[in-house]
Parts: structure tokens; C-alpha cells; sequence
């Protein structure tokens, strides 16, 4: 019996292994029908794998964003372009500043190939609080007015 090429994922290391073949065929410039067969069948396996080990419900989506920025290679001014915001926005985002919009997590969970829901987790934001509204308690209060 002939011995398969290809098997079920079982360890990280076949896991890295079958990320850098699939890397190595997608990236080759003579794509035969073989070729091609290989590439979607190492893709379907990386998939699965994923979908069994990768636990991206439990990161914030900053830290994930960073994760896949660096794994990429990508500085804010890229991440800037891909989104069509201002380097500022960026920079408020990855600060934990500004909350990433409906359209932003959007653009990410194509461009990463994520589901939005890796992106779409409550997280806390760092809004500095302006020394004026600090005592909430005196912005309320009614001031009693001289009856006349």
C-alpha cells in the first residue's frame, strides 16, 4: 500500500513544516495540475488544524493586531493605507485610544483571513479623563435659585 504524502496534523512542528511547503509551492512560478491539488490540500489541513488550536477568542484584539502587523511586516503607516485612516487614527487604535470600527474590523478580517469576531472583542480603552469632568457628582448638581 502506498504511503500517504500528506496526514493529519498532529504537531506544531508538522504544523510549521506543512506552512513552509504550502509557502514554497504557492510562491513556485510553474503551477501544474499537481501543483495546484498539493497547495489545496495542505490549506485545507493548516485550516482544520487552526480551527482546533488557535485559541484567538481569548486575545485582545490590539495584541492580535500587533501579532499579525509584526507577522506581516507591516508598520502603522501600512496598516494606515490598508484601513484608509490617518496615521494618527492608527496610532490611537494600537494605543488603546480609539475602538476599532465596524468598518476597520471588516478590512482587517480580510486582509488577514480571520473571521470578524477575532477583532470584534470587548476590550478597555485608555481615554486620559480631563481634569474639569473628574468629580461627575458636581457636573449634576442643581444649584438652588433666589426665589424672587
Amino acid at each position: 500500500m502506498e504511503e500517504l504524502k500528506y496526514k493529519v496534523i498532529t504537531s506544531d512542528k508538522q504544523y510549521d513544516n506543512y506552512c513552509n511547503l504550502l509557502e514554497g509551492l504557492v510562491f513556485t512560478s510553474k503551477k501544474t495540475k499537481a501543483i495546484k491539488d498539493e497547495i489545496s490540500l495542505l490549506t485545507l489541513l493548516i485550516e482544520k488544524y487552526d480551527e482546533e488550536h488557535n485559541t484567538f477568542e481569548m486575545v485582545d484584539p490590539i495584541v492580535l493586531l500587533r501579532s499579525l502587523m509584526k507577522d506581516h511586516k507591516m508598520k502603522a503607516v501600512d496598516l494606515a493605507a490598508l484601513l484608509h485612516v490617518s496615521e494618527g487614527l492608527v496610532s490611537d487604535m494600537l494605543n488603546y485610544k480609539k475602538g476599532l470600527s465596524k468598518e476597520t474590523i471588516r478590512i482587517l478580517s480580510e486582509r488577514f483571513k480571520l473571521n470578524q469576531e477575532a477583532f470584534n472583542r470587548p476590550y478597555e480603552l485608555k481615554v486620559p479623563v480631563d481634569p474639569k469632568y473628574r468629580n461627575a457628582r458636581m457636573m449634576n448638581t442643581r444649584k438652588k435659585l433666589a426665589s424672587v
